[in-house]
């Protein structure tokens, strides 16, 4: 082959095309929150954040999408899961997810006191706590004892509204998940566990995933704002910081709350 022809061949392609902005569908607005785990005081002070952000920037058909894990590690899971449930008839459209806190959760409501102990050896016990079990009376109930009485300290609709949470919530390019997702399987296959529980073998992934993905489950110290992906579990439980993603057309923003690290 001639150099005219492969310099031909070289500076006559054309480049990619840059990919558009993400964006979500015109008069739309949604937020989504991370990983509340109990923290229902911050929980609190985030909505109020989010209200007023949501006044300022005029109307909208407004989302608020839970990413899972509201209960466990913090001091208030119950507290998390009525405040949530009353969002259903508040201002906005509610949409939550099944992280894989609930899904442990849910499952040693069953009376599995195998589960139970693994449920608290995964910050359970805070959860347990808020709902009635508490000092001497924990103390002394072995799992055997445990399974039996969890399913009678949880009222049965904080159970369902747990459990009909979504594993997937898709608006415009966007895709909200509690993990992540497995990266070559299309979104539509995509497994339960991966949704809930992957982690480094999506984290580690560069590819173009079709759509952003936002996510929790694994802890940063700030917003992760990644070509392909943005994780806004801001570890609420421990830092203080409860955060955000606000979404309207192409623009982008978050929401976090005080810090209470050096308190």
């Amino acid at each position: 082959m001639g150099a005219a022809m492969v310099l031909s061949r070289i500076f006559g392609r054309k480049a990619a095309p840059a990919r558009a902005p993400a964006t979500i569908p015109a008069g739309e607005r949604v937020y989504a929150i991370g990983d509340i785990h109990g923290r229902d005081d911050l929980f609190a002070q985030l909505l109020d954040q989010i209200a007023a952000d949501d006044t300022a920037r005029g109307p909208a058909q407004t989302t608020l999408i839970l990413l899972g894990d509201l209960v466990d590690r913090g001091p208030a899971s119950r507290a998390v899961v009525e405040r949530a449930m009353a969002l259903r008839s508040g201002p906005w459209r509610l949409r939550w997810l099944v992280g894989n806190h609930e899904e442990v959760f849910l499952k040693a409501l069953r009376g599995d006191p195998k589960v139970v102990r693994y449920f608290v050896r995964i910050g359970g016990a805070p959860t347990i706590h808020s709902y009635g079990l508490t000092g001497e009376a924990y103390a002394a109930t072995d799992f055997e004892a445990l399974a039996e009485l969890l399913p009678t300290l949880v009222p049965p609709d904080h159970a369902d509204f747990l459990d009909a949470g979504d594993d997937q919530i898709m608006i415009g390019d966007y895709l909200f998940v509690h993990a992540g997702i497995r990266p070559g399987v299309a979104l539509p296959a995509q497994s339960q566990s991966d949704l809930r529980w992957i982690r480094d073998d999506f984290l580690d992934d560069a590819r173009d995933h079709g759509k952003i993905i936002v996510h929790g489950h694994t802890i940063t110290d700030t917003a992760e704002d990644c070509s392909n992906r943005i994780g806004i579990d801001t570890g609420a439980y421990a830092s203080g910081l409860l955060t955000a993603i606000g979404i309207e057309g192409e623009a982008r923003w978050y929401l976090t709350t005080g810090d209470e690290r050096g308190a």
